[in-house]
């Protein structure tokens, strides 16, 4: 229904504009499949929260880490219900975590951020900005700026899990941090059966040339 409704709108936007070809038009599906889907997708995680109790939570778990989220990248699911399922575990499964959770003391609390800060520079350099082949990140200024901003936002909540004194917050920035980083790695993009669309763009050069 959501892919139809999707397909329906792209070809609108195809005949108000016939100069796009094919595989803009595919980019452009994407899009809009990302926006109608995620839009709902939202508003029910929400509201699982609420019902939960913890709708606060949850709504921080969203958006403290959306930045750091929207640079580094990460892998997408390939249906719609899969995606619905896997952004309640993440954001409604942080503020649980995050409630729950309480370090033995702050010595070990800092020696884990800062672990969990170090690993993330690491990788954030090694797979940042994490694109997908539908919607690949192509030009080196684009990466280039997408990378020290993940580098920013990264530091950013590492500095703020360890001076904001709520633990709440502090938890929802530890391990929403963790659970984003982790998502731009190979490991869960093979887990999760994505291909990184700047690696398949330069493959495709290589084939052409």
């Amino acid at each position: 229904m959501i892919d139809k409704f999707c397909e329906y709108l792209t070809n609108k936007i195809r005949k108000k504009m016939p100069e796009i070809d094919d595989e803009r038009a595919e980019v452009i599906l994407y899009g809009v499949q990302l926006i109608v889907g995620e839009v709902p997708k939202i508003f029910l995680m929400f509201g699982l929260g609420f019902i939960l109790g913890l709708w606060w939570q949850t709504l921080l778990a969203f958006f403290l880490i959306l930045p750091y989220k929207v640079c580094s990248g990460g892998f997408h699911l390939k249906t719609h219900l899969g995606c619905f399922i896997c952004t309640n575990v993440v954001y409604c499964g942080n503020a649980i975590l995050s409630t729950k959770y309480t370090f033995p003391n702050e010595v070990v609390k800092i020696i884990t951020i800062i672990s969990i800060w170090v690993i993330g520079i690491i990788l954030v350099s090694i797979y940042a900005p994490a694109d997908t082949e539908n919607l690949p990140i192509l030009t080196k200024k684009e990466r280039k700026t997408k990378k020290i901003l993940s580098y920013v936002f990264l530091s950013i909540n590492m500095l703020g899990a360890i001076f904001i004194p709520n633990s709440i917050i502090s938890n929802i920035l530890i391990f929403g941090t963790t659970i984003q980083t982790i998502s731009i790695t190979r490991i869960a993009y093979i887990l999760t059966k994505n291909k990184y669309g700047y690696e398949e763009y330069l493959k495709a050069q290589d084939v052409t040339i």
